[in-house]
């Protein structure tokens, strides 16, 4: 077992940033985290592929937001940082490209603070906040986006946390209502109908470890779609992971059990 490098109480409970740490072979997180992550790896052995093609897919749709004139991006659900974060490669293609990242783990963001630090041209910032707290975010972020200019809205491997009793889609469509036409939603979710036995078990044995407001919901590609209800999907569509829009190098693999999309507000 890796040592980790937190030194505060450890918690009772497994927390999903500090879980996917883990998975993506970090160092900062806890016994509980790690317990969690393994079993459920076990139970299921794409999460760790899966976890890494999300961050590829990241990176990939971050540089099309670039390419089509997007300069602000709003990431909810930093988790710890770790290679090609959404400023690295918006700043890379845009120097001028201000963020906020956002998460409700108080050591997630001081994590962000000292690491995700923006080149001179553009700008980072980072809110503490739940992605249910749609008006503490948006109010937060107003003071380095301007929400009238379009905005790169990062939901990546976040909405699972929210259960459908607390409709993770009507928070989607209020954050997106407050920015410009032009905006782009960037999506990614674990899905119920790839590999379901195997998805079905991991996040049982995830869920038994983590608080009730930190447990994970797979969905269908019809749920996962209807995140994009009213905005124009960008081809090729609400698809697994390695399948957007693949670099030369990707190789091509639909028994990773997510999906994604991006889309445009008109």
């Amino acid at each position: 077992m890796n040592e980790n490098t937190l030194s505060a109480p450890h918690p009772a409970n497994a927390h999903p940033a500090r879980v996917y740490n883990v998975w993506l072979g970090g160092k900062d997180h806890y016994p509980v985290d790690q317990e969690a992550a393994e079993l459920a790896a076990r139970a299921n052995p794409t999460i760790v592929p899966s976890v890494r093609a999300n961050r590829a897919f990241l990176g990939r749709a971050v540089r099309h937001l670039a390419g089509v004139g997007v300069r602000q991006f709003l990431d909810i659900g930093t988790g710890i940082p770790a290679a090609a974060n959404t400023h690295e490669v918006a700043q890379q293609a845009a120097p001028e490209s201000r963020v906020v990242y956002v998460d409700n783990d108080p050591i997630v963001l001081s994590h962000a603070r000292a690491l995700l630090v923006s080149g001179p041209e553009g700008q980072t910032d980072y809110v503490q906040a739940d992605v249910r707290d749609v008006e503490t975010i948006l109010e937060s972020a107003s003071r380095n986006l301007d929400l009238d200019q379009p905005v790169g809205l990062m939901l990546v491997a976040v909405l699972q946390y929210i259960k459908d009793a607390e409709d993770p889609w009507d928070i989607t469509r209020r954050l997106l209502d407050r920015l410009a036409p032009g905006s782009h939603l960037v999506l990614s979710h674990p899905a119920a109908d790839v590999t379901a036995p195997e998805v079905a078990e991991s996040m049982r044995i995830y869920n038994e470890r983590a608080a009730d407001h930190a447990s994970a919901t797979p969905r269908t590609h019809a749920e996962v779609q209807r995140f994009c209800d009213g905005l124009e999907i960008l081809e090729p569509g609400v698809i697994t992971l390695t399948r957007w829009r693949p670099g030369p190098s990707d190789i091509p693999d639909d028994t990773l059990p997510m999906w994604c999309a991006v889309a445009r507000k008109a």
